[in-house]
């Protein structure tokens, strides 16, 4: 009789060997000995082996049907001849050979983990859900409740996923990404610390008074409840607290940046995401919201060589994807545009991507489709960007009423933001009878953010539409005082170049150029006014030219001043 020792089939899969083990795995579920054993236990085990390779050699559709078929066996089994033993799943995602083939070592729940989670893998959280509500809520273990929350809440099933991650916290209160979506799903910071099992630990002290030694954890709920709740000032400070406790944490490094990019802080976010390179190089998370700020400061050396390393880590992750869609949205929109899709696809959850996609649609003039991705965004998680886009997209319809909505809305969820208040202020900014409410909250902005840019140029700008030059320079100069910033200098020599001081407006754009040689709005503007020097129209169109042209440069001005 021909016999496949089933010990070495487990003894591959646990040193790795999963092409190995699914080799010898089709030899055992075949072989004529268990095809005339009479027993299921022994071809239901030797089905789960097979799936368990089949699992890691990333054939999910082939281990669930072997899953299923391993199932199906089991249902044959007389109940008293069925105890079970505990599933390895949660170390090792398999099932541990069975010691006697006469019991049956297959967990039927574990079993169906198993096949919900390779519906997970191929992105059908539907067909998870269903399996995993097979499971009894008593019968689910941590890396159930874990799995439930994140396929009720991908559905928008947000009370239950909420059930779920409490759950998770009540086992075990160090699962920091059950902490985050719970502030995100908006639970509180005491709610979230009242779930901390208090039952003494293996140490002999009580989980309390390991906490007290401990307060960390307690920060850390702490500072991503203020994160959720767009309280990124609260948030930042908890989040340098406990990078004082733990230096050189990539993590908390990686989530300060991500805040400080949030709230505009471009260049600490930069030199944040840096030090978490320097630290682990071959980190991508969020890496894509790194590229997207150095597109913004025209930094295209540094963006290339970050896509070209995060190709050469991982080409398979959607913030990969993200960041290609940044560096190609210079030399082709359709062609970014393409990368968003891929990242989209990969996962449908993934906010950076939508941001760009946004932002890519605008260019384009596709504000319609730059909608639906900001709103996207938006019920992912809401921040700052999305109701950017949202209220920049709404003005590029003319829509201005809801515009307006959003920007309050932004206000609303932003009180204590100096760019929420700017929002405001840019719709009311777009008619002629909202000027002076605009000019209200541009300076409402500045009390609450003294050195926020985007809101000094908003003014200066207002004051140049309302023909107060004057003022708009003597702004702009005041703020060059303590900023070098090559967009006051570019305002500047706007200002100007309408005023005919061409001498002055030179003097600014070279200064922008010196700061940010790549600034395009400097290059225009110096062509402009080496126009007009030469006494030539800077508007009159160009042979090949049309009008179209002149619109489209327009609407470029009103986006960047959005």
């Amino acid at each position: 009789m021909d016999v496949v020792p089933k010990d070495q089939i487990s003894l591959l899969l646990d040193h790795g060997l999963y092409s190995s083990a699914q080799l010898l795995g089709s030899f055992l579920v075949s072989s004529s000995a268990v095809n005339a054993e009479t027993n299921p236990n022994v071809k239901a085990e030797n089905l789960v082996l097979l799936g368990d390779a089949l699992f890691r050699e990333r054939e999910y559709r082939r281990a669930i049907h072997i899953y299923k078929q391993a199932l199906q066996h089991h249902k044959i089994i007389p109940k008293q001849n069925t105890p079970t033993t505990r599933s390895s799943l949660s170390t090792s995602n398999r099932s541990p050979s069975p010691s006697s083939t006469n019991i049956s070592a297959i967990n039927e729940n574990e079993v169906k983990f198993k096949i919900a989670s390779c519906h997970c893998q191929l992105n059908e959280s539907k067909a998870a859900i269903v399996e995993m509500e097979g499971i009894s809520s008593k019968s689910r273990s941590l890396p159930m409740h874990l799995m439930m929350g994140k396929l009720y809440r991908n559905s928008r099933h947000n009370r239950a996923a909420v059930a779920c991650y409490k759950e998770c916290l009540r086992h075990c209160p160090y699962i920091l990404e059950a902490i985050t979506a719970l502030a995100e799903l908006g639970a509180s910071a005491k709610d979230i610390i009242s779930l901390f099992p208090q039952t003494p630990s293996r140490s002999g002290r009580s989980l309390s008074d390991h906490l007290d030694a401990s307060r960390w954890l307690q920060r850390y709920v702490e500072a991503q409840c203020c994160i959720a709740s767009n309280d990124y000032k609260g948030g930042l400070e908890l989040l340098t607290d406990l990078l004082q406790r733990f230096p050189n944490n990539v993590h908390i490094l990686l989530e300060i940046a991500k805040v400080e990019a949030t709230i505009g802080r471009n260049d600490e976010a930069i030199m944040n995401f840096e030090k978490a390179r320097a630290i682990d190089p071959y980190i991508v998370t969020c890496m894509d919201e790194y590229a997207m700020l150095l597109k913004i400061k025209s930094d295209f050396l540094k963006l290339n060589k970050l896509v070209h390393d995060l190709l050469s880590i991982d080409p398979t992750r959607p913030e990969v994807f993200v960041a290609l869609a940044v560096l190609w949205e210079r030399k082709d929109e359709r062609g970014a545009l393409s990368y968003v899709d891929k990242s989209n696809r990969i996962d449908e959850r993934h906010v950076p991507a939508y941001i760009v996609k946004g932002n890519l649609l605008l260019s384009m003039n596709r504000p319609d489709g730059a909608i639906v991705a900001f709103r996207a965004a938006q019920e992912l998680r809401p921040d700052l960007r999305s109701y950017q886009g949202l209220v920049r997209s709404y003005l590029a319809l003319s829509k201005v009423k809801e515009a307006l909505y959003f920007a309050r809305e932004a206000m609303k969820a932003m009180p204590q933001s100096a760019k929420a208040l700017k929002l405001v202020g840019d719709v009311h900014a777009c008619s002629t009878s909202g000027r002076e409410k605009a000019k209200k909250f541009y300076e409402s902005a500045l009390r609450i953010e003294p050195g926020y840019l985007g809101a000094a140029l908003a003014l200066a700008e207002l004051h140049v539409m309302e023909g107060r030059n004057g003022d708009a320079v003597s702004l702009l100069e005041r703020y060059l005082k303590d900023w070098a910033d090559d967009s006051l200098h570019v305002k500047l020599a706007q200002v100007f170049s309408a005023t005919n001081m061409l001498q002055e407006a030179l003097s600014h754009y070279q200064a922008a150029l010196r700061i940010n040689p790549q600034n395009e709005a400097a290059k225009k503007g110096m062509e402009r006014l080496e126009k007009q020097m030469k006494g030539v129209d800077p508007d009159a169109p160009e042979e090949d030219e049309d009008n179209e042209v002149d619109d489209a440069e327009g609407d470029q001005e009103e986006t960047e001043l959005l």
